[in-house]
Parts: C-alpha cells; sequence; structure tokens
C-alpha cells in the first residue's frame, strides 16, 4: 500500500499530462489486473465510465473479459479523458518530453513499460515492473478472500492453477481455514 501511494504522489506532482495518464496506468494494473500489452491495446470504448467497466478486448490468448473498475481508479480515469479528450481511438497517448498531448497516436507496451519504470524510479520503489501492479492486484483479492474461479477469471486465467501461484497467503491462512 505504501509502495502504491508514493507511485500516486509522483504521478500527482507531475504537472504534464502524463501525470494523470500514468496513474492510470498503475491503477489499471494495481486495482484491475490489466497486463501492459492490455493496456496499450485499449481503446476509448472500452471504458464504460457510466457502469465503471473496463472491457479488455484482445487479452492474452484473444480472450476477452469485463473488469471493474474500482473507486479512485475511475476518478483517475476521469481527470484522464478530460485531457485526453473524447475523440475514438486509443485510451492511452504518448506525451512527448516537452509534456505536450500527441493526440490520435496509442502507446505500446513498451511506453507502458517504461512509463511504469520511471515512475518506480521517481518513487524510489526499488525493483518494480508493470507485472507487479499484476501480482498485487490478485494477492490482494486472495488475501481478501476471494474464491479462487472469480480471481481466475478477473485476472484472465486460463488455468485456476496459474492464478493459484500468485497465493501469497501462506500457512497461516490454511491454519485459520481450518479454525
Amino acid at each position: 500500500a505504501g509502495e502504491l501511494a508514493a507511485l500516486m504522489a509522483v504521478c500527482a506532482a507531475d504537472p504534464t499530462p502524463a501525470g494523470v495518464r500514468d496513474a492510470c496506468l498503475i491503477g489499471l494494473g494495481a486495482r484491475c489486473g490489466l497486463r501492459r500489452d492490455e493496456i496499450a491495446q485499449l481503446q476509448l470504448d472500452d471504458y464504460d465510465a457510466d457502469r465503471a467497466v473496463i472491457v479488455v478486448r484482445h487479452g492474452k490468448g484473444n480472450k476477452r473479459r469485463s473488469v471493474p473498475v474500482p473507486t479512485g481508479l475511475d476518478i483517475a480515469l476521469a481527470d484522464w479523458l478530460a485531457v485526453r479528450g473524447d475523440e475514438p481511438g486509443a485510451l492511452f497517448a504518448p506525451v512527448n518530453r516537452g509534456g505536450r498531448l500527441l493526440s490520435g497516436l496509442g502507446i505500446s507496451d513498451a511506453a507502458v513499460y517504461d512509463a511504469m519504470e520511471k515512475r518506480g524510479n521517481q518513487a524510489g520503489v526499488k525493483l518494480f515492473s508493470p507485472h507487479d501492479t499484476r501480482r498485487t492486484y490478485i494477492g490482494d483479492l486472495l488475501d481478501a478472500g476471494a474464491d479462487l474461479s472469480t480471481v481466475q477469471k478477473l485476472a484472465g486465467h486460463s488455468q485456476a492453477s496459474t492464478t493459484a501461484g500468485y497465493d501469497r497467503r501462506g500457512e497461516r491462512a490454511k491454519r485459520e481455514a481450518v479454525g
């Protein structure tokens, strides 16, 4: 939680459109469990603000899934959309070194990686990568008691065993489950 707060703080301190965008990129990983290539492929119409849902149309294995957008991230996305505008196309756009939004262009999965790595360095989060946000999402859901099948669907995993590999609860949870 402290690392995520530090990441959001460095994004908030950046007055350019990149600050707002990067907060959304990190939020989509940590609060929706999206992979970096899924984030990069999002289109404007993949976000339904009224229902607070992101539709991942091209997940791993070309699978489609809907993921609820939690409170807080919906606010960050609204802030980003106010900067981005409402023209159809890629949800996320590049920001040049001068801080100018390059409308009409999308970002690559490498750009998502670079943005998150940059924010991790600025926040002093050691060894941070986009997949860490996904691990956090899946681990937090399991820690909160969500069943493995639900988490598997939210994460877009084909096999429950893949989702189970993210389980960090350990022996304490086993002992508590038995009573």
